[in-house]
């Protein structure tokens, strides 16, 4: 998952959950995305395929940190 390691450290573990229900899971805080800088509260999730990631499409998600 890329994130502002300034808001959420590198290393960090969460479970990512949309505000629908869809369950992304667990993930690790690896990376930082080109549009981080602009939007510090947001993550950028990474998936498998362009398919599966266009099908998740941009939601609200709710972020537990472990």
């Amino acid at each position: 998952v890329a994130v502002d390691p300034n808001v959420i450290p590198y290393g960090t573990k969460l479970y990512i959950v949309a505000t629908d229900g869809t369950v992304y899971g667990y993930a690790i805080a690896a990376d930082t995305g080109g549009f981080i800088s602009s939007r510090p509260t947001n993550v950028d999730l990474n998936f498998a395929t362009e398919a599966a990631c266009k099908a998740f499409g941009r939601r609200n998600v709710i972020i537990y940190f472990l």
